[in-house]
């Protein structure tokens, strides 16, 4: 199989999971599935981001406990639009287009992260961010809906399950090329929520990059 349906593949194995994320009525039956099935993608599938070496000794992502504390509503609000272009942890940047803000309560104030769009063909919902913990330096994923990565909307906004944070391809093979989170995602408080940085690692990019 050519590697362009590899990753046609390792997509639709993405969606899917997703799908059975936003239809559970137990999030953290639903965190438990998305856990399993990342391990084996990464274990077993083609277009996994560890190099073949890495997918001998994998032994599991590394994740924090769940925490149902850290699955906030959201509400959105208007943004002036402003397009940036985002920087990667390769020489690039990708095209992103802020188009509101998720505002949400997290240790007793109120905070806010802003949603971009992928200026491209079909477009896409991109969140990522970066917290006080010792997590990925440059950032990490809730919402890449071009690639699958959509936990839905409760109420008036997506829903901000941090459990589900994950780190992007490029921290555990510097070969992918991976957005990084913008300065105005950067939040001064710890998410001890998600996927850590673990033990298959890569070299990390900038993680003051713009």
């Amino acid at each position: 199989m050519s590697s362009e349906l590899e990753l046609l593949d390792w997509k639709r194995h993405v969606f899917a999971l997703y799908q059975r994320v936003r239809a559970a009525e137990d999030p953290e039956s639903a965190w438990r599935d998305w856990r399993a099935t990342r391990d084996e993608l990464f274990a077993r599938h083609p277009q996994s981001p560890l190099q073949p070496a890495g997918r001998e000794a994998f032994t599991g992502l590394d994740y924090f406990d769940y925490d149902p504390s850290l699955r906030l509503r959201s509400e959105v609000a208007k943004a002036e639009p402003k397009r940036y272009e985002i920087g990667t942890s390769g020489d690039g940047a990708y095209a992103f287009a802020r188009f509101a803000t998720a505002q949400f309560e997290l240790a007793g104030e109120k905070r806010s992260l802003e949603l971009y769009w992928l200026e491209g063909y079909g477009g896409g919902l991109f969140l990522p961010f970066a917290d006080a913990t010792k997590t990925y330096g440059a950032g990490r994923y809730l919402y890449d809906t071009v690639k699958g990565a959509d936990l839905g909307t409760d109420g008036e906004g997506p829903i901000l399950d941090f459990n589900f944070a994950y780190n992007p391809s490029c921290s555990y093979d510097p070969s992918w090329v991976c957005p990084l989170a913008t300065p105005a995602n950067r939040l001064a408080v710890p998410i001890r929520a998600g996927e850590r940085f673990g033990p298959v690692g890569a070299t990390e990019p900038d993680p003051g990059a713009e």
